[in-house]
């Protein structure tokens, strides 16, 4: 199943906050990936802030692109706002494309 979750992760990173000049999921918005029985995936993940103005497409876009991966038959994308996303959730990568 990593390979599954590789491929998931590889997908998410192709998605990039407008705003924000990195992917989500290395801004830290993904805060879980749990796959079911290899062909049902769970998400959470979070926005950058409640007002974002992708808030309705963002997380749209990440169901869309794991669905479309062999194997994935089902994604339950959750949008969480607990704990609320700060800049400490990117990643080193993050931090440094940003100059944080």
């Amino acid at each position: 199943m990593s390979e599954l979750k590789d491929k998931i992760v590889s997908e998410i990173k192709k998605i990039y906050d407008p705003e924000i000049p990195v992917n989500i999921y290395e801004l830290g918005l993904i805060y879980k990936i749990d796959i079911k029985e290899a062909k049902k995936i769970n998400i959470e993940m979070t926005l950058t802030s409640p007002n974002c103005p992708v808030a309705e497409s963002l997380p749209r876009m990440v169901k869309d692109n794991i669905l479309k991966l062999d194997g994935v038959e089902d994604v339950d994308l959750k949008l969480v706002w607990d704990p609320p996303w700060t800049k400490d959730m990117m990643s080193e990568a993050a931090k440094l494309e940003l100059n944080l």
